[in-house]
């Protein structure tokens, strides 16, 4: 059986959208969509299929094409990207992948806890505030680092209410999301080993993925919080 792929097709007509994002052109070209569409959406479920041998998933979300206008400058009614996020199962796996194909450069692969809940976010800080030796010990793990860099997400400008300004953990603490990502080109997207590379590095943020869900599943003196 052949390894998933997306082709260049999908590319190039990502870009011609992106060059004519309007309703004429689309309705003229949703056939052409459509079949791309499923193309994608085939190598999404795979890609599912795959992270499913080494970890278990519960849901994959592929994102509609269809931008939502009301409330934006940038009238252009559809997205010029394929984008999906996969969901892991039940209360004490936290965390999940994120994967969108974007021409120009611009298609990338994200891990982590973007905009987490107030109450998670306090959970993180206060465990980073007690002790963050284990954290920086598995984000900067050689492998892991090489397959996923820096540590990003948006921060405050100083300390969060209720923590000192001046604790030797505060670059920790004063994130306000705990997510690691990582770009592709449009050649990389389209090699033949693009599913392997992507699945690869999905398995890779395991132990990242392993600390967090043992954090947010247990308090402070580590009792288990589920079934509570």
């Amino acid at each position: 059986m052949s390894t998933p792929a997306i082709t260049k097709e999908v590319i190039q007509f990502l870009d011609r959208l992106k060059k004519n994002n309007n309703r004429e052109w689309f309705a003229a070209h949703k056939k052409e969509f459509k079949s791309i569409e499923l193309d994608v959406k085939q190598f999404y479920g795979q890609l599912m299929d795959e992270l499913n041998t080494h970890d278990e998933i519960e849901k994959l979300k592929m994102f509609r094409i269809y931008r939502d206008v009301r409330f934006s400058k940038d009238k252009s009614p559809y997205q010029h990207h394929f984008a999906g996020s996969f969901s892991r199962s039940g209360a004490r796996l936290r965390g999940g992948y994120y994967l969108r194909i974007r021409p120009g450069g611009e298609s990338f692969m994200a891990c982590g806890f973007w905009q987490p809940e107030k109450e998670d976010l306090y959970r993180i800080r206060k465990e980073l505030e007690l002790d963050a030796t284990e954290f920086r010990s598995v984000i900067n793990e050689k492998r892991f680092k090489s397959a996923w860099g820096e540590l990003q997400g948006e921060e405050l400008k100083t300390a969060p209410k209720g923590f000192d300004k001046e604790h030797e953990d505060i670059d920790l603490l004063r994130k306000k999301g705990y997510i690691f990502t990582h770009e592709f080109s449009d050649k990389e997207v389209v090699s033949p080993s693009f599913f392997t590379e992507v699945s690869e590095r999905f398995q890779v943020i395991r132990p990242f993925f392993d600390l967090m869900s043992d954090i947010l599943t247990t308090n402070l003196n580590g009792e288990s919080l589920l079934g509570k």
